[in-house]
C-alpha cells in the first residue's frame, strides 16, 4: 500500500485527505444535526409559549365581558384593572375566575363604592378590621380603609381571606359560608352540631353556574 493511503471496510483504497475530508463532512453533518434539533426544540418553547400567552389573552378577555356586562359605576381603566386582578388573583390562588366573579356578584352586584349595613366595603364587601389584618400580615401595607374603595386593593383581600378560610376549615363549602358568616360564628356553629346557613352558599354556586353557563371560561 503506497503512502498517503488508507483501506476502508468495504476494501477500497482512500487517500488520506480525502479519508479527511470525509471525516469533516461527517463531523459537519453531525453538528448540523444537533443544531436542527436544538433549534427545533427552541421553536417548540416559542410555540408553546405563544399558545399559552394567547389562552391567556382569551381568559383576560371574557374575564372582561363579564365585567363590562355585570359592573356598575367603573371607568374603563378601572375595568381593566379588575379584569387584570381577577386574572392574576385566580392564577395565584389556582381559582376558577368565575368563582370569584360570582363571589362580587353575590356581595356588591359588581356595583362600585357599596358599604353593607354592617360597614364591609368595596365589590368583595370586606370589612375593615379584616382587611387591615390581612394588609398587614401579607405586607401589602394599610392606612385606612378608604383603601378598600380599590378594587385592586379589594380584590387581593378578598380572594386572600376566602383562600385562608379554604384552607382553614379544608372544605371549600365551609370557606365560602365562613367568608360570609365570620370564622368564629362558623366554628361556633359546628362545635354545637347546628345547621349551617345555606343561603349565601346557595347563591354563590347559583350565580356561578348562570357565569359558567353564559361565558364558560
Amino acid at each position: 500500500m503506497s503512502p498517503g493511503m488508507t483501506l476502508d471496510k468495504t476494501g477500497l483504497f482512500i487517500s488520506k485527505p480525502i479519508a479527511t475530508m470525509l471525516v469533516l463532512i461527517y463531523l459537519l453533518q453531525s453538528t448540523l444535526l444537533i443544531f436542527l434539533i436544538k433549534d427545533k426544540y427552541e421553536l417548540h418553547k416559542i410555540i408553546d409559549y405563544q399558545r399559552a400567552r394567547l389562552t391567556d389573552m382569551e381568559e383576560k378577555l371574557k374575564i372582561f365581558q363579564v365585567i363590562e356586562d355585570f359592573q356598575i359605576g367603573f371607568t374603563d381603566q378601572e375595568k381593566e384593572r379588575l379584569a387584570r386582578v381577577i386574572f392574576e388573583e385566580s392564577n395565584k390562588y389556582t381559582y376558577d375566575p368565575l368563582l370569584i366573579m360570582a363571589v362580587i356578584l353575590t356581595e356588591s352586584t359588581f356595583k362600585k363604592g357599596q358599604v353593607s349595613s354592617v360597614g364591609a366595603r368595596g365589590v368583595m364587601q370586606v370589612m375593615p378590621a379584616t382587611g387591615r389584618d390581612l394588609a398587614i400580615r401579607s405586607g401589602m401595607g394599610w392606612d385606612n380603609s378608604d383603601q378598600l374603595f380599590d378594587p385592586v386593593k379589594n380584590i387581593q383581600l378578598g380572594t386572600l381571606h376566602l383562600f385562608e378560610q379554604i384552607i382553614k376549615f379544608k372544605d371549600v363549602k365551609k370557606g365560602i359560608i365562613a367568608y360570609n358568616l365570620g370564622e368564629t360564628r362558623l366554628r361556633g356553629k359546628l362545635r354545637n352540631n347546628k345547621p349551617l346557613p345555606r343561603q349565601y352558599y346557595r347563591r354563590i354556586w347559583e350565580n356561578y353556574g348562570m357565569l359558567k353557563e353564559k361565558y364558560d371560561i
